[in-house]
């Protein structure tokens, strides 16, 4: 494995070896090894982490938004978009232990796996340093996406989005034509969106649902960028209206 000096400097905190190696242990890689622990349940772990910190800051720096924005905005910045875009900050993606099929297929850089490693990360310093110590980093690492309007953008359903605008727009019917690849055990999914027999935008992911939302949130840009949407939460008219 690289030294992962460097990334627990990025981290800001200190994680024993053995710990961290668990961390940064994809399940592809421990498949190939005689099946040795995954950072699976670190992940599960972190996951929780995350959501309580997330859920409290925001609930004490925002008492006059509804229950219902508040839900929006936590699913924003612990979606798997925003956790990937951490962790291409911190070149998370150089230290993950990968199977040769994630290898080749550039895994290092696939968002499902960065934003799981991440989470596995949040557990691993839990357990090591305990909550306060994890909720600190999750804040450092992850708050200012709360503050990022372009990430809360990624709590959007892209798929109800497309679906409205689609009807609204007399565009046609919508098809997701979604082809999977790789083994039962690390299967990953490419999505294109087709909309009245034209194909726009695609997506990938590690299920077919996540690899359909990203095709429809890339679809969502690029019709937005066509002059026939506006950023999420505006009202759609077409091009020349």
């Amino acid at each position: 494995m690289k030294n992962t000096e460097e990334l627990l400097k990025r981290l800001g905190v200190d994680i024993d070896a053995e710990t961290l190696r668990l961390a940064l242990t994809h399940r592809s890689y421990a498949y190939e090894h005689g099946g040795i622990p995954t950072n699976e349940r670190l992940e599960f772990l972190g996951d929780s982490i995350l959501g309580f910190s997330v859920t409290d800051t925001l609930y004490r720096d925002n008492p006059d938004l509804s229950e219902g924005e508040l839900a929006k905005r936590r699913s924003a910045v612990v979606s798997t978009k925003a956790l990937a875009s951490v962790a291409r900050q911190l070149n998370v993606g150089d230290y993950i232990l990968l199977g040769q099929g994630e290898k080749l297929t550039n895994g290092k850089d696939k968002s499902s796996i960065l934003a799981d490693t991440t989470e596995a990360l949040i557990g691993a310093v839990y357990l090591c340093h305990g909550m306060e110590t994890a909720r600190s980093m999750v804040m450092r690492l992850i708050g200012p996406l709360l503050h990022d309007a372009e990430a809360l953008g990624a709590g959007t359903d892209w798929k109800t989005s497309i679906q409205e605008i689609a009807a609204a727009r007399k565009l046609g019917d919508i098809e997701y034509r979604v082809t999977g690849s790789g083994p039962d055990h690390s299967r990953s999914f490419v999505a294109v969106l087709h909309i009245g027999g034209r194909a726009y935008g695609t997506g990938t992911g590690r299920s077919k649902k996540d690899a359909e939302q990203e095709a429809a949130a890339d679809t969502c840009r690029l019709l937005r960028e066509a002059g026939t949407l506006p950023v999420p939460g505006g009202s759609a008219s077409p091009a020349g209206a």
